[in-house]
Formats: structure tokens, C-alpha cells, sequence
């Protein structure tokens, strides 16, 4: 098969808008890439529709993430803070649905940067917890025919999901035709002892990916065993896109959230463009 390769608007911008969507669309069309992908940090930055009518005009495709910020709960929080976040979750499938993205990718369990210490039992509570929070979402999904994909946060992000083995018993039991896994190559390397094992381990429910250089910079100027990631990939029958995740140090709140304290290349634009050259050359 062919690969589809993509990038996130967060190498240039955050949060994304109409303008900053239509000044970045073109030029990633024109770098060669297959997929755009599209942060929804709150519903009404970007419209839809509008960023619908742009990447088809391209001849690009879409996919989508949410943003667990501050106040984003699914467990160990009120009730009132969970159907809030239930409501921001099924908004982004609405506009996922719109805008053709088979994901909704991120870490839907919790913000971002909140930890704390668990034994075994409070875990598989917070993980049954947590099923029953994702329950509603992902029917609202798969009636969009959406699938909302569970990542994976290395251990300084989040202290509920690390490692593909346990995102696999967090959404155990929730239908795979709505609910996956979001595997991000960043946070695999931190957390995985083997990471083209853990994807294989993870055959049959990843729902997307996410690559990027070990230190968020552009895949390939890293130490990252490129040929045996994407062999476990294609082994994984995976069919999806391999999307380019760094971040721009301009937007101090996103710079902050991912510890971006130096440029990771000689341009943001390089991030992509040596990085979606690169892949050409591994996945083809």
C-alpha cells in the first residue's frame, strides 16, 4: 500500500483558525503531504465547513485531535465535569464528521499534566471509571462513523495511560469499531522498552498515528529505528496515515504544555518538509 503522510497545524500555530488554516493549507499541499491535521482546542476557532470547502479544493484530507486542557475530566472529577467534557469529546466528532476525519485522536481520559499516584486496584478502578465515561462518546461516534482513538502520554504528561499494554486494558471492552488506540512515537520511545513490540502488541486497534524526532523534531534526525517502527506498523495492519506531531515555541500555553524550550530544526517549515522527505523514503 501506499502511506498517507500528514502534519499537524501545531508545528506553525495554535490554537488553529480560518485564516491560519488558509495560509498553511496550500503550502503543506504543495510539500507533498497527503493529510492536514486539525487540533479543536475549543469548539469555534475554525469553522468546518469552511476548512472542508479549503482542503478539498487541495485535495487533502483531514484528521482531528482533541485537547485535553485544564478542566477536561473523565475520571477522578464530578460528575459535572465529566458531562462537560463528554459534550467538548462529541463536539469534536461533530466536527470530525464534517470535516471527513475517520479520529478523534488524543488523550480522552484527562488533562494533560495532571498525575498522581495510584496502586493497582484504584487503577482498575479509574480504567472502569473511565470506560464508563468514553461509553456515550464512542456510540456517538461510530453512528458519525468515527472511531475515538485513545493515546498513550508519556509519565511527566499523564500518570493514567503510558504504555500500549495499558490502553488496551483501559478500553477493554469498548466496541473496536468506535474506540482504538492513538500510538504518538514521541511518548512510545519514553515509555516503551521495545516500540515496534508494543505496536505489534496493539495489531487490530490502532486507530491512528503520530510521528516525530525523539526530541519532537523532524522523523529521521533522531536515534528512532525508523525501517522497524513502520515494519511493525504495516505488520499491525494499520492502514491510516502517519501524521508529523511537533509543536511551535511561538504560543507560549502549547510551548509550555510540550516543554518546547529550543528550536527543534532550522525552521518550523522544516519540521515538515525534511520530515515528510524522509518518510517518503522509509515508507516507500
Amino acid at each position: 500500500m501506499t502511506r498517507k503522510l500528514g502534519v499537524n497545524t501545531w508545528v506553525w500555530t495554535s490554537p488553529l483558525t480560518d485564516q491560519g488554516l488558509a495560509e498553511l493549507a496550500p503550502r503543506i499541499a504543495g510539500w507533498g503531504f497527503d493529510v492536514i491535521e486539525l487540533p479543536v482546542e475549543n469548539p469555534g476557532d475554525w469553522d468546518p465547513q469552511r476548512a472542508t470547502k479549503l482542503l478539498d479544493a487541495l485535495g487533502l484530507s483531514a484528521s482531528v485531535v482533541l485537547v485535553m486542557g485544564e478542566g477536561r475530566e473523565l475520571v477522578a472529577t464530578d460528575r459535572g465535569t465529566v458531562a462537560a467534557t463528554r459534550d467538548y469529546l462529541r463536539h469534536v466528532v461533530d466536527v470530525a464528521a464534517v470535516v471527513g476525519s475517520p479520529v478523534i485522536a488524543g488523550p480522552a481520559y484527562a488533562s494533560v499534566g495532571r498525575t498522581w499516584r495510584m496502586d493497582a486496584a484504584e487503577r482498575r478502578d479509574r480504567y472502569a471509571e473511565l470506560r464508563d465515561g468514553l461509553a456515550p462518546v464512542v456510540e456517538h461516534a461510530m453512528a458519525a462513523d468515527v472511531s475515538v482513538a485513545i493515546e498513550p502520554l508519556n509519565r511527566y504528561e499523564t500518570s493514567l495511560i503510558n504504555t500500549v499494554e495499558q490502553a488496551l486494558e483501559a478500553i477493554e471492552g469498548l466496541p473496536p469499531a468506535g474506540c482504538g488506540l492513538a500510538l504518538d512515537v514521541y511518548h512510545m520511545n519514553i515509555e516503551e522498552r521495545d516500540v515496534p513490540a508494543a505496536i505489534r502488541r496493539a495489531s487490530g486497534r490502532i486507530a491512528h498515528v503520530q510521528v516525530c524526532a525523539n526530541d519532537r523534531g523532524a522523523p529521521g534526525a533522531d536515534h528512532l529505528d525508523w525501517p522497524g517502527i513502520v515494519a511493525a506498523i504495516d505488520a499491525a495492519e494499520y492502514k491510516g496515515p502517519l501524521v508529523i506531531e511537533s509543536f511551535t515555541a511561538e504560543n507560549e500555553t502549547i510551548a509550555t504544555a510540550a516543554s518546547i524550550w529550543r528550536p527543534l530544526a532550522s525552521s518550523q517549515d522544516a519540521i515538515a518538509t525534511e520530515g515528510v522527505a524522509f518518510l517518503k523514503g522509509v515508507v516507500r
